[in-house]
């Protein structure tokens, strides 16, 4: 599990650094197989969001985990993340609202970001 802390801490970090907001994590291991972890976030325009995915994956990068996939990027209103069981959320804010992932996911167990 302190791997796993260590991991999402990580992702908080630099999604904190590049100033995302409303960061919010879901534990869906318990009622998906598609990923154990949500993290969901906004930024507020299109070089933000893309900066936002950027440092996740420089961040991550440095300790050798790489993304299976991310999808998204040029259009930048929901860049999605993938490093399998961690799935990474970037939205602009109409997107966000739009697709309320935290609604569809709310059978999840949110975390809250500052236990990490």
């Amino acid at each position: 599990m302190n791997t796993i802390n260590n991991t999402l801490k990580k992702i908080v970090d630099a999604l904190e650094n590049k100033k995302a907001e409303n960061i919010q994590l879901i534990d869906i291991s318990e009622v998906s197989t598609v990923a154990d972890y949500f993290i969901i976030t906004n930024g507020t325009n299109v070089s933000q969001i893309q900066a936002l995915s950027d440092n996740v994956e420089e961040r991550l990068a440095i300790d050798g985990i790489r993304p299976r996939n991310i999808e998204g990027y040029n259009t930048a209103n929901w860049i999605l993340m993938d490093y399998n069981d961690f799935l990474v959320h970037i939205f602009d804010r109409e997107s966000r609202n739009f697709y309320d992932l935290e609604r569809i996911w709310r059978d999840g167990k949110a975390i809250d970001v500052q236990s990490l």
